[in-house]
């Protein structure tokens, strides 16, 4: 399928989502959330895609943020239908069965970095930048940074990066526990691919019940124990659990 502002690609069961456009520093419109919703729905009963990784396009950004030009006259029922689209498309990547991974390879500003944060696992090169700074135009995060930087980094850091606006390099991301790696920008996606290569290696089924139960912690009104004993309990009788408490048994690496 032919897009207009993501590139898709797919090699040795990983899919490759980059944000294209460059010119604009990679800022997501409405166009290019439709796009990244499409693939999404596409991938998740997609046996052939083992993981994904979503990266940006040049070597400035990652995704600076969205697209300003497209919502500076909104409505306040417009920028409510704006939240809702954002928040639709970030929850189908938190929720997806498969690993997806933040190759943030420079800015991730405001939408961008909401857009990191609903992946699974961020690995930053040593020239990213992350930070909400919606706050410079008198609006908040509207596409979750709110709720899900708390959960990263914990609310008082939470509350002064959304507060002041402020930029963090990668290193102070990492530390903080926003980024799982640092890399050099050579570097960036060979670590992504190396993660998702060692969950290829593991059982499918188990790896979709681990980002089902953890995902569970943060969801309202949803007993994260009472789900992964659901999750535990599902395991059992798959064909990947015979297989990997066979070789297990027969001391042997399993073939999920």
């Amino acid at each position: 399928m032919n897009y207009e502002n993501i590139l898709v690609s797919t090699e040795n069961s990983i899919l490759t989502l980059t944000i294209n456009r460059p010119d604009k520093l990679n800022a997501l419109n409405k166009k290019t959330l439709q796009e990244i919703k499409l693939v999404f729905e596409q991938v998740y009963d997609d046996k052939k895609v083992r993981g994904i990784i979503i990266t940006g396009a040049g070597d400035k950004a990652f995704v600076a943020g969205a697209d300003i030009v497209e919502f500076k006259d909104f409505s306040k029922e417009q920028g409510k239908k704006m939240a809702e689209a954002g928040h639709a498309v970030f929850n189908l990547i938190e929720n997806c069965k498969k690993p997806v991974i933040a190759a943030v390879n420079g800015f991730a500003l405001g939408g961008g970095c909401e857009l990191a944060m609903a992946c699974h696992m961020r690995v930053a090169s040593t020239t990213a930048k992350f930070g909400q700074p919606e706050v410079n135009l008198g609006i908040i995060p509207g596409y979750g940074g709110t709720q899900r930087l708390v959960q990263l980094v914990g609310k008082g850091k939470a509350l002064e990066l959304l507060t002041t606006g402020d930029m963090i390099g990668a290193d102070e991301a990492k530390s903080l526990g926003l980024v799982n790696h640092v890399t050099s920008k050579e570097e960036l996606m060979a670590k992504c691919i190396e993660i998702i290569e060692k969950t290829k290696s593991k059982s499918p089924i188990a790896v979709n019940g681990v980002i089902r139960a953890v995902n569970a912690y943060f969801e309202e009104g949803t007993d994260g124990f009472k789900e992964e004993i659901d999750v535990f309990r599902k395991c059992f009788g798959t064909t990947d659990f015979s297989e990997g408490t066979a070789a297990f048994i027969e001391k042997r690496k399993p073939n999920f």
